[in-house]
């Protein structure tokens, strides 16, 4: 999809308040799950909640076709992701220089990492209300594969928790210079000022 893009700073693949938000994206949910854009009081503005009882049956994923490739070369993935206090994975599917694909699949009830040729599953602890999720695709494959990450093919995003965008970036932004559409604020609190809410979330 972005293959022949030129790629350099930042790459979004979803943002809440677009027109069309999951124009790229197929969706599933089942089971009594939902997807849905709601208005998240914290934000007071539109957001995607995804919630299920059942993690494995409610998703969005990217691209739609799931025989094309995203061809992401950029390295690190930012999520502005709200914690639900639920079940919640993700899962990124990448491509090393060795020319295997990889996958790897971050959630918040896995207690311990756990390396297989061809997945790698990993624990995430979000803290309380809206984080930032940075995931250096990079380090992850030479850490867990000892292998060069060459590009992002798919991601899939499941239940449970409200987004508000998902991009790539060449490298990790200060927060001043993160262009002010990719950041997340809570609402005015009095009349000058404004409070970030992006947390760190930690991916261990």
């Amino acid at each position: 999809m972005f293959r022949n893009t030129f790629q350099s700073g930042f790459l979004s693949v979803f943002y809440s308040l677009g027109s069309k938000p999951l124009q790229l994206w197929s969706k599933q949910a089942l089971n009594g799950g939902h997807i849905k854009r709601i208005t998240d009081e914290d934000v007071q503005s539109l957001v995607l909640e995804l919630a299920s009882p059942n993690v494995s049956t409610c998703w969005i994923a990217c691209p739609a076709d799931d025989k094309k490739s995203l061809g992401i070369k950029l390295p690190f993935l930012v999520m502005i992701v709200k914690n639900l206090e639920k079940y919640f994975t993700f899962e990124i599917q990448i491509i090393d220089d060795k020319g295997i694909r990889r996958r790897f699949r971050a959630s918040n009830f896995q207690v311990e990492a756990r390396v297989k040729p061809f997945i790698c599953t990993m624990p995430m602890r979000l803290d309380d209300g809206w984080n930032q999720v940075q995931f250096n695709l990079a380090d992850f494959v030479r850490r867990a594969y000892g292998t060069n990450y060459v590009e992002t093919i798919r991601i899939t995003v499941h239940a449970n928790c409200r987004l508000r965008r998902i991009y790539f970036a060449d490298r990790l932004y200060s927060e001043d210079e993160v262009p002010h559409e990719f950041k997340l604020f809570l609402p005015i609190k009095d009349d000058d000022s404004k409070e970030d809410a992006q947390e760190g979330a930690q991916i261990s």
